[in-house]
């Protein structure tokens, strides 16, 4: 489910009286906080407008698009404190640093106060893999099949495995925005799900147009740059290769506003095998990742979606199946390092684990057990590594010091 169809849901179960306002299709009810805002005058304010009932203790207000009407959000404090009603707040590129009135026409700059104890704030991603199963009819008694397997180090019974890695196949292609996915479960037509992933891309773009302010230029490079730069071999993301002499002075905020908007996620480099890893972070390397493996292939190879459903990702393979593993490992919270030792040695993912490091080698082809990187600091770091992982196209296996596990299993991690 989005983020509004949640809400709507949570107020269905426990609220006799619910009052939802969107700022973006309602832009008139952005008078309510013009003047004071405190609780008693806004809820008056929107009583006027027609808006209600409100009953105290058993209304939930939603304030949807909320980064709309900054003054909004600067109430919500007071509104807290009052009491009398529960309040939700939506909306997108809430992580973000409003560009102020001075860079813009529109009605959209900084919040006068964050409310800073009065707001818990919960991110919301993509379904994950796991959960797009669910959308896909996939009981739990399979998942728990798959989640055992992972446990126990034991192969998926092989018919199972065929049916998740078809499904895996439609991940690659549909992704996990809520939207998207919807369209691809409710009709099965590939030409509905790629307008849904062009409209989010389109709206992307014109979030970052409204509200990056003068750096809209350049954050819409970088955006659109990711696809190319993952398509690299060592999948690196290389300023230089944007515009000549590209600076981190230049890009340092405009790729962190992407950060902080969601669209994207940074994986930091680092050249020992340490821990705690932030400590031996290279900050000044690092890959950027999309937010969704199915924009992606969007953006990487447009209509090509029933050659993907079939496997065959061609010379994008690697970078959408990096993708994947990476939006799966953000998902649960892991914030992401590569392991890169003078570009001799490089490790797709390193975490920290209770016992140690985890390593993640990423294959996409049929030679996934060629890990010349991953046998040589297994050699060299034996003690510090707890675990060490091969994602690839097999079921199940292990041999020696090395798990085998299935592309899909990433949802486990």
């Amino acid at each position: 489910m989005g983020k509004t169809t949640s809400i709507r849901e949570l107020a269905r179960r426990h609220y006799k009286h619910f009052v939802e306002i969107n700022f973006i299709k309602t832009p008139s009810v952005k008078r309510a906080f013009d003047g004071d805002l405190d609780a008693n005058t806004i809820i008056l304010n929107l009583s006027a407008m027609g808006l209600g009932p409100f009953v105290p203790g058993q209304t939930l207000i939603f304030f949807d698009e909320i980064q709309e009407c900054p003054n909004a959000r600067a109430a919500i404090k007071f509104l807290v404190e009052d009491g009398a009603y529960d309040y939700v707040e939506s909306g997108s590129l809430l992580g973000i640093h409003y560009k102020g009135e001075e860079d813009s026409d529109d009605e959209v700059g900084e919040v006068p106060s964050i409310p800073v104890g009065s707001e818990e704030i919960v991110e919301m991603y993509p379904l994950d893999f796991d959960e797009f199963l669910w959308s896909l009819g996939i009981t739990e008694d399979i998942i728990d099949i798959l989640r055992h397997a992972f446990t126990a180090n034991k192969a998926v019974p092989e018919f199972v495995h065929e049916q998740i890695m078809r499904r895996y196949a439609q991940y690659m292609a549909v992704g996990g925005l809520p939207e998207v996915v919807a369209d691809f479960v409710d009709n099965r037509d590939f030409s509905v799900v790629l307008k849904a992933q062009s409209d989010l891309l389109a709206g992307y773009r014109k979030d970052i147009s409204k509200y990056a302010g003068k750096d809209k230029v350049l954050v819409k490079r970088i955006f659109d740059a990711i696809p190319a730069q993952l398509a690299k071999q060592n999948k690196r993301f290389v300023l230089a290769d944007l515009e000549k002499g590209g600076s981190r002075r230049k890009y340092a905020d405009p790729t962190q506003w992407l950060i902080d908007a969601g669209m994207a996620y940074y994986a930091i480099q680092t050249n020992a095998l340490t821990l705690p890893l932030s400590n031996v972070e290279n900050r000044r390397l690092y890959k950027l990742y999309l937010l969704d493996v199915g924009l992606l292939c969007n953006m990487s190879l447009p209509r090509q979606h029933f050659a993907i459903m079939n496997g065959d990702l061609g010379l994008n393979e690697g970078a959408m199946t990096e993708n994947f593993v990476a939006a799966e490992l953000v998902k649960k919270g892991y914030p992401l390092h590569y392991f890169d030792q003078k570009s001799k040695h490089e490790l797709d993912f390193v975490m920290p684990t209770d016992d140690g490091i985890r390593i993640i080698e990423v294959k996409s082809g049929s030679d996934f057990r060629r890990h010349a990187s991953l046998d040589y600091v297994l050699r060299k770091e034996q003690s510090i590594i707890a675990d060490a992982v091969v994602l690839g196209n097999t079921n199940v296996e292990q041999t020696d010091r090395i798990r085998y596990l299935p592309l899909y299993m990433a949802m486990f991690f």
